[in-house]
């Protein structure tokens, strides 16, 4: 697969590019994100479907520049797909044609059950969930994937959309009308029941905007934000109900959003109480990842490798030179956590994060030297963006800011605290860090031998070597709950 490549989705109201990097087999990273609001169905709905002229070229003239900057990224593979919009207008084959011949850019157009797959893929591989259903509300349809244990069920399309009901329903005020019609098609969904919904698309994203203004949300991410719908659904509410566009600003609407966001909630809102679903998490991914994950991962079955994470991966690929120091932290903060247990008495899941925080600590170093804690800690809240919770990826961030430091106070936690686990937790995470940097002081990747005497509450470790600037290290960790290290 080309390094650089470049995938461009055609939707009915947005037209959107990434540009992703890719720096080692399954490792990748984004480096440009482009969106063109051109709304290429705008009055199709009114003239038998057909697309109008200014629209037409509205979405031409964007093609244009998306090329010019896929070019400039030194893009060497260009992948763009096409969806309701086009598939749905007798004239859709038409702009298709005159693209390939005066662009040269090769336009897939791909059906509902397709797009609704790419959505799927690109939620189950970036999102810890395991579970849910996502829905993806464009223009001119709306996508549902049922994903189950990491592997999708069934996939289907609706053709229920902003434009569309903003043309057909709520130009005219109907909203009874648009509900009707929505419930109707909703009648084709496989299950009627889902605790778990994955919202995509704007008008989702839009939504878990607004809460997390909102809410004073310490975490300014949307991929991964999660709410609670009966805690959101008079806001909902107050959006469909506003009359104008001061009512939609007062209630945090941006500008960009004026357009669709009544039509968009409205549908969302439905949909949710159709599913009576309790919990929306926000993906920051859609069929854009989708189609680059399906080509990356075309021999894998669309799926990373068990264990895998893309973020990790990319982090360490691009800030860190040496795979052998790495996978020393990892093991050894294996060891580590494991030997203690009888002491720390935490959950398995947190092995995982103190494995993740020692491998990637090393990247503040790339940053710069000192501080860099510090610098991996700060770089970390906004660069492990998949398949990590916000929880997940601010813990990771605060273990490694207090690694070769002072055990963290309550006061030290404050910032995230809603975020984060109990302060005894974080404090016996950030120990086990600092002791497993601690003893690679010298760089040396001494396999240690670790014993308990829980009754003493006494760490031995032992080596073979005579290490004196990790003993040094070593005697200046703050330890959680009276225990003691001794190296042997």
């Amino acid at each position: 697969m080309a390094k650089i490549t470049t995938i461009i989705d055609i939707g009915s109201n947005s037209m959107r590019m990434v540009v992703f990097k890719k720096s080692s087999r399954f490792g990748f990273h984004l480096i440009n994100e482009t969106k063109s609001k051109v709304k290429i169905s705008e009055g199709c709905y009114e003239n038998n479907g057909n697309l109008q002229d200014i629209p037409l070229q509205r979405a031409y003239n964007a093609l244009k520049s998306f090329l010019q900057i896929a070019k400039n990224s030194k893009s060497r593979k260009i992948l763009c797909v096409a969806t309701s919009a086009l598939r749905d207008a007798p004239n859709g084959k038409d702009f298709v044609k005159k693209v390939s011949k005066e662009l040269g850019l090769n336009i897939k157009v791909i059906d509902g059950t397709k797009e609704a797959y790419y959505g799927g893929i690109a939620a189950l591989n970036l999102l810890p969930q395991k579970s849910f259903v996502t829905v993806d509300i464009g223009g001119g349809s709306t996508e549902f994937s049922f994903v189950n244990e990491k592997k999708i069920d069934e996939t289907i399309s609706l053709k229920i959309g902003t434009v569309r009901m903003h043309e057909l329903y709520f130009k005219n005020d109907d909203l009874d009308g648009a509900k009707e019609y929505i419930l109707n098609q909703l009648k084709f969904l496989p299950s009627s029941k889902q605790d778990s919904v994955v919202g995509l698309g704007g008008s989702a994203r839009a939504l878990s905007r607004m809460i997390l203004a909102a809410d004073n949300y310490p975490l300014n991410v949307l991929h991964g934000f999660e709410y609670k719908v009966e805690d959101n659904i008079n806001l909902f509410e107050n959006i469909v109900k506003a009359n104008d566009i001061k009512e939609l600003k007062d209630l945090g609407v941006r500008k960009d959003r004026y357009d669709t966001i009544k039509e968009g909630t409205f549908i969302f809102k439905t949909i949710l109480e159709y599913f009576q679903t309790q919990t929306v998490i926000t993906s920051g991914v859609g069929v854009r990842e989708g189609v680059y994950l399906t080509d990356l991962l075309r021999t894998s079955n669309h799926r990373f490798p068990g264990n895998f994470n893309v973020s990790v991966r990319s982090l360490l690929d691009r800030f860190t030179n040496d795979d052998k120091q790495t996978a020393y932290f990892g093991n050894n903060a294996s060891k580590i956590f494991d030997t203690l247990a009888p002491l720390h008495n935490l959950d398995p899941y947190y092995k995982k994060i103190l494995i993740t925080a020692s491998k990637l600590h090393q990247i503040g170093l790339s940053l710069n030297f000192y501080k860099n804690a510090d610098h991996a800690s700060t770089f970390i809240l906004n660069g492990l963006n998949y398949g990590f919770s916000h929880e997940s990826r601010v813990l990771v961030a605060t273990i490694i800011k207090f690694s070769k430091k002072s055990l963290p106070k309550q006061k030290d936690l404050e910032e995230y605290e809603q975020l984060l686990p109990t302060l005894g937790t974080v404090q016996w995470l950030s120990c086990m860090l600092s002791l497993n940097l601690a003893l690679n002081n010298e760089f040396s990747r001494i396999n240690f031998e670790y014993t308990l005497d829980i009754e003493d509450e006494i760490l031995s470790i032992k080596s073979n070597e005579d290490l004196y600037i990790v003993k040094q290290a070593v005697d200046k960790i703050e330890t959680p709950d009276e225990l003691k290290i001794k190296l042997i």
